[in-house]
C-alpha cells in the first residue's frame, strides 16, 4: 500500500508512519473491524443474513439434529450409505421387493455424503432420474426408497387377477368403465388444454386461474398417481415427461397455501412414494420450501396466501382471518417433506399449529373456522364439518393411521372434536336422515354442504380405534350420513348431488335456491361410497357409485372432456365449462377404488390426503418418534 505524503509528515519507515502513529492506526482499524461485525450480528434475523450464516447447516441439517426431531440414531449409529433403490417397475408391473418376507424394521431416514454436480449429474443417469435444470440443484438427503417398499403390507395395484379366469366379470368391467373416463379426460386435456392448469372442454381451450401463483400443471400433477393406478402407462409417461421438462417453480403469483400443498405437493409426493422418480421428491420439497414464508406470522399460524415473488403472507392483509380447513390440512404432507428432505422445519411448522390449537379455548369443544394469525383468537364462532372446516377432522384421524397408531395427540383431538360434533350438531330429519348441521353461535342451520358428504367415509374409517363401546355406533352413524348424502343425489332429476342440501320447509336433503343447485364433479360422497365398501363389503355402496358413473355419463360428458353442470334438477342442464382437476385426482380415483380389490392401495400401508393423494402409513419403528413427538 502506498499512501499519500502530507505536510510536514516524515516518514519513519517503509509504510511511512513512525511507531506509534502504526499503533494508532492498527488500532483504529481492529476497532472498526470489531464494530462492524458487531453490528452485524445485533441485526434481526433475516433469510439473507441466515444464508450467509448457516447455509452449510441449511442445507445439510446435522445428524444430531435429525436424530432428535426425527427419531434418528446419531451419527455414530447410523448405518452405512445405502445402496441405489433397485429400478421401479413400470405402473402395473408388480414390485418382487413389495412381496418380500418381513424384514428388520429400520428409519425411513438415511444420510449419505452429499455429491458435487458432476456425481449427482452422474448418478441422474445411472438411475434413470432426469438432469435437473440450473436452478433446482439436488436436495443432499438420501431417502431409501427400496426399505420403504419392502415395508409395505401389500403390493401397490394389489395382488395381480388372473383376467383370463373371469373375462365377463362385471365389477371387472365396471373398473374397466372408469378407467375409460379418466383416458378420455386426460386425453381431452392434453389435446387441449396441456400445461394449463385445467381444461374448459365447451371451448376446448385451457384455463390457468389465480390461486396457484403462476404455477402451471395443477391437472397433470393431480393425475399423476390416478393414472399410474389405472395401469395408463403411456399416460403416465406423458405426464412424468411435463414434470421432468415444463414444470418451473420460479413464479411471482400470489397462492392458496392450501391448494398448492393438497394439489402441487401431495400429488408430487404420491407420485414419488408410488415410483421412486427422484423428480417428483426434488419438486415437492423445493415447492415446499417456497411456502414456509406463509408461517412468519406472531402465532405461526399461516395465512392462507403466500407471495411467491415477495415470500411475504401479506401485512396488508393482517387483520384478515385463517381459515381452519386450510391451516388444519398441512400436516399429513408437512410430516412427508421432513421424511424425504431431513428438514425438521416441515414437522416443526404443522406442529406449532397443533400447539396453539391445543391451548386456545373452544366453545362447547368446537373449532370455529376463522382464527386471527396475529391474535391466536377466534374471530367468529362459524362452525362446519363441511366447506372452511371439514379436512381439519380429516387430518387428525389419518394422522393418527399415517404414524402407524402412535400420534395420540391427533387421536384424542379428533374424537373429542367429533364428541362435539356429535352432541352439538348432529341431526335426524323428521323423514329419518341424520345430517351434520352448521353452527353460528349457538343457532343451527339445517343444511349440510357437499364437502361435508366425506364425513360418513372419515367417521367409518375412525370408527375402529374408538372406545370399544363407540365403535359399533359409530359405523352406524357413518353409514347413515353416507346415505343421507346419496338422498341428495337420488332426489335430483340428474342423480347428481346438489353443492349443498336443506332440512327444512317439509323439503329435506335437496337445495332451496338455485344458487346452491350446481354440481362441479365434486368427490366427496363416492369418496364416502369407497370408504363404507372397504369396512362393510355392503354391495348398496357399489350400485350407488355406479348409478354415479351413469349420471356422469348422461350428464356431465362433452365432446372435449368432462364438464360441471349448473343446476342438479334440470333434466337438461347447462354446463359450466369447467373439467377441474380434483375430476382426475379424486372423483375417479375413489370410483375406480370402490370397484377394486381391497389390497389396491391397501388402507393398511396408505392414507388419502384430502385431494385423495395417497401417502403412506409410518411402518418404520425407529422413525416413528418423529410422528408422536410435539
Amino acid at each position: 500500500m502506498h499512501m499519500r505524503k502530507v505536510p510536514g509528515f516524515v516518514p519513519a519507515s517503509p509504510w511511512g508512519l513512525r511507531l506509534p502513529q502504526k499503533f494508532l492506526f492498527l488500532l483504529f482499524l481492529s476497532g472498526l473491524v470489531t464494530l462492524c461485525f458487531g453490528a452485524l450480528f445485533l441485526l434481526p434475523h433475516s433469510s439473507r443474513l441466515k444464508r450467509l450464516f448457516l447455509a452449510s447447516r441449511t442445507q445439510q441439517p446435522g445428524l444430531e439434529v435429525m436424530a432428535e426431531v426425527a427419531g434418528h440414531p446419531s451419527a455414530r449409529e447410523q448405518e452405512p450409505p445405502p445402496k441405489p433403490a433397485p429400478a421401479v417397475p413400470a405402473p402395473g408391473e408388480d414390485d418382487p421387493s413389495s412381496r418380500a418376507g418381513p424384514r428388520p424394521r429400520k428409519g425411513w431416514l438415511r444420510r449419505t455424503r452429499p455429491t458435487g454436480p458432476r456425481e449427482e449429474a452422474t448418478a441422474a443417469r445411472g438411475s434413470g432420474v432426469a438432469a435437473l435444470r440450473p436452478g433446482e440443484e439436488s436436495i443432499p438427503f438420501s431417502f431409501d426408497f427400496s426399505a420403504f417398499r419392502s415395508r409395505l403390507r401389500h403390493p401397490v395395484l394389489g395382488t395381480r387377477t388372473d383376467e383370463s379366469k373371469e373375462p365377463q366379470s362385471r365389477v371387472r368391467a365396471q373398473r374397466e368403465k372408469i378407467k375409460e373416463m379418466m383416458r378420455f379426460a386426460w386425453q381431452s386435456y392434453r389435446r387441449y388444454a396441456m400445461g394449463r392448469n385445467e381444461l374448459r372442454p365447451l371451448t376446448k381451450d385451457g384455463y390457468e386461474g389465480s390461486m396457484f401463483g403462476g404455477l402451471s400443471g395443477a391437472t397433470i400433477i393431480d393425475s399423476l398417481d390416478t393414472l399410474y393406478l389405472m395401469e395408463l402407462k403411456e399416460e403416465f409417461q406423458e405426464a412424468k415427461a411435463w414434470v421432468e421438462e415444463s414444470f418451473h417453480l420460479n413464479v411471482s403469483g400470489e397462492a392458496s397455501l392450501f391448494e398448492v400443498n393438497i394439489r402441487y405437493i401431495g400429488g408430487l409426493l404420491s407420485a414419488y412414494y408410488l415410483t421412486g422418480e427422484e423428480v417428483f421428491r426434488i419438486k415437492a420439497i423445493k415447492l415446499g420450501e417456497k411456502l414456509l414464508p406463509a408461517f412468519n406470522t406472531p402465532t405461526g399460524i399461516p395465512k392462507g396466501v403466500v407471495n411467491f415473488k415477495s415470500g411475504s403472507w401479506g401485512w396488508a392483509t393482517a387483520g384478515s382471518s385463517s381459515i381452519l380447513a386450510e391451516f388444519g390440512s398441512l400436516h399429513l404432507e408437512f410430516l412427508h417433506l421432513t421424511e424425504l428432505s431431513g428438514n425438521p422445519i416441515f414437522a416443526k411448522k404443522v406442529r406449532n399449529i397443533r400447539k396453539v390449537l391445543r391451548k386456545i379455548d373452544k366453545p362447547f369443544g368446537l373449532y370455529p373456522n376463522f382464527l386471527s394469525p396475529v391474535s391466536g383468537n377466534w374471530v367468529q364462532h362459524h362452525v362446519s364439518v363441511g366447506g372452511l372446516g371439514d379436512s381439519f377432522y380429516e387430518y387428525l384421524i389419518k394422522s393418527w393411521l399415517m404414524s402407524a397408531k402412535t400420534d395420540m395427540e391427533a387421536k384424542n383431538m379428533y374424537y373429542e372434536a367429533l364428541e362435539a360434533i356429535e352432541t352439538y350438531l348432529l341431526n335426524v330429519s323428521p323423514g329419518g336422515l341424520t345430517y351434520i348441521a352448521e353452527w353460528r353461535g349457538g343457532i343451527l342451520d339445517h343444511k349440510m354442504g357437499h364437502l361435508a358428504c366425506f364425513s360418513g367415509g372419515m367417521i367409518s374409517l375412525g370408527a375402529e380405534d374408538a372406545k370399544e363401546e363407540k365403535r359399533a355406533h359409530y359405523q352406524e352413524l357413518a353409514a347413515q350420513i353416507t346415505r343421507t348424502c346419496h338422498e341428495s343425489y337420488a332426489r335430483s332429476d340428474t342423480k347428481l348431488g346438489p353443492e349443498a342440501f336443506w332440512f327444512n320447509s317439509g323439503r329435506e336433503a335437496v337445495a332451496t335456491q338455485l344458487s346452491e343447485s350446481y354440481y362441479i364433479l365434486r368427490p366427496e360422497v363416492v369418496e364416502s361410497y369407497m370408504y363404507l365398501w372397504r369396512q362393510t363389503h355392503d354391495p348398496t355402496y357399489r350400485e350407488w357409485g355406479w348409478d354415479v358413473v351413469m349420471a356422469l355419463e348422461k350428464y356431465c360428458r362433452t365432446d372435449a372432456g368432462f364438464s360441471g353442470i349448473q343446476d342438479v334438477y334440470s333434466s337438461s342442464p347447462n354446463h359450466d365449462n369447467k373439467q377441474q382437476s380434483f375430476f382426475l385426482a379424486e372423483t375417479l380415483k375413489y370410483l375406480y377404488l370402490l370397484f377394486s380389490e381391497d389390497d389396491t392401495l391397501s388402507l393398511e400401508d396408505w392414507v388419502f390426503n384430502t385431494e385423495a393423494h395417497p401417502l403412506p402409513v409410518n411402518h418404520s419403528d425407529s422413525s416413528s418418534q418423529a410422528w408422536q413427538r410435539h
